[in-house]
């Protein structure tokens, strides 16, 4: 499901309509803010892009990028 380019670990994730990406969002922001790492994101519809990086450690892919993904993963398959 993610890939590594550019220094950022990308995730594209799907959902039946806006409200459940939506909800999938307000989950994510949560569990963000617990790891306190937020990700790159963009909504259109029922469709979720998300890019990690550690700002701190210059822009490139480190463990606590690695980690947020497991759990966002972790969210996504709730909604499936």
């Amino acid at each position: 499901m993610w890939k590594e380019e550019n220094n950022q670990l990308k995730a594209s994730f799907l959902f039946e309509n806006f409200t459940r990406a939506f909800a999938f969002m307000t989950e994510v922001a949560f569990a963000a803010e617990q790891q306190q790492h937020h990700p790159n994101w963009q909504n259109v519809y029922n469709k979720v892009d998300i890019a990690l990086c550690t700002h701190d450690a210059g822009n490139v892919v480190t463990e606590q990028d690695h980690k947020l993904a497991e759990i966002i993963e972790s969210i996504y398959k709730r909604y499936q």
